[in-house]
């Protein structure tokens, strides 16, 4: 059975001042979400999930993926404030999205098969999708899960426009995550990378450090985990406006447990996205180059 593609798309994207999933980036007008999509399937995955907002599901459907429903089976679910477990209300004065973790737990019964998830604005290239779908598609020790993520260098992951937020991965002597920290307004100042970690404050970078740009690969079994840990995020965060169930918490968790080990996949591939409007030059002279380079053709679906 091959491995499903779950593309995170329901993002407000406030920093970049409009809906940065469906804004044009490539030569013809192509999206990032939908050079992700032609890179998977040339990986080997079979059925891609994105997750979305209701209100944007046409955005999806008719504009920024017509010509890629014909090349793929793609199919939509919704991450929506109310989506709550039973017993739970919607806080009066919640706007916020739920956060990543949130998001993945809409596909559940919708994927039944080993699944990678990335979000929908960022660029991860050919290499890592090859690298995720070898790893979901090959044979594990039985036992404890096996689940998967993806690495990437910090200082290859920054963005000369402002702040980022990213997950530092701590990786044992075997190769297995055994940590992963949210740090907040990551940025160059000067020669140094600096940054805030929720409990300890400012850190400095060497910029070498491992991050988690939500390219990881799961098993089914990660729907029943979040479903129980977003029942305990809701009894901890009731009065919390701001609060996320983020999915880099979500896997310490399940680390935590026992219940399932993550391996830290190498790709050599070179990640880039938007945060900020100022990023857009940028995402697309890289675009341009990868086409004169081959490795695209000028129109991905021609």
């Amino acid at each position: 059975m091959r491995p499903s593609l779950l593309i995170l798309a329901a993002g407000m994207g406030s920093r970049y001042g409009s809906l940065k999933q469906v804004d044009r980036f490539g030569p013809s007008g192509e999206t990032i979400v939908e050079y992700s999509l032609y890179d998977a399937l040339r990986a080997g995955f079979g059925k891609i999930v994105l997750v979305v907002r209701q209100d944007f599901v046409n955005d999806f459907r008719e504009i920024i993926l017509k010509r890629a429903l014909k090349k793929a089976d793609i199919s939509f679910v919704f991450q929506e404030l109310g989506n709550l477990p039973p017993g739970f209300q919607l806080p009066p004065d919640r706007v916020k999205p739920w956060g990543t973790a949130h998001a993945v737990m809409m596909a559940d019964g919708v994927i039944k098969e080993p699944f990678a998830v990335i979000n929908a604005d960022d660029f991860y290239g050919a290499g890592s999708y090859r690298v995720i779908v070898d790893f979901l598609s090959g044979n594990h020790p039985r036992g404890i899960e096996e689940y998967c993520l993806v690495e990437y260098q910090l200082d290859n992951t920054l963005s000369e426009s402002g702040s980022v937020s990213r997950g530092v991965c701590k990786v044992d002597h075997q190769g297995y995550l055994s940590d992963i920290t949210e740090h907040k307004k990551i940025m160059r100042n000067g020669s140094q990378i600096t940054g805030e970690a929720e409990n300890t404050g400012p850190v400095k970078f060497t910029g070498k450090e491992p991050v988690s740009m939500n390219l990881m690969g799961f098993r089914p079994s990660l729907f029943g985990y979040l479903q129980d840990q977003f029942r305990h995020f809701l009894q901890k965060n009731a009065g919390r406006n701001d609060a996320e169930f983020y999915l880099p918490y979500a896997m310490n968790e399940v680390i935590r447990s026992g219940k399932a080990r993550v391996k830290v996949l190498h790709t050599s591939e070179k990640w880039f996205g938007v945060t900020y409007r100022e990023d857009r030059d940028m995402v697309m002279k890289n675009f341009k180059k990868l086409v004169a380079q081959g490795i695209y053709p000028p129109d991905l679906w021609a």
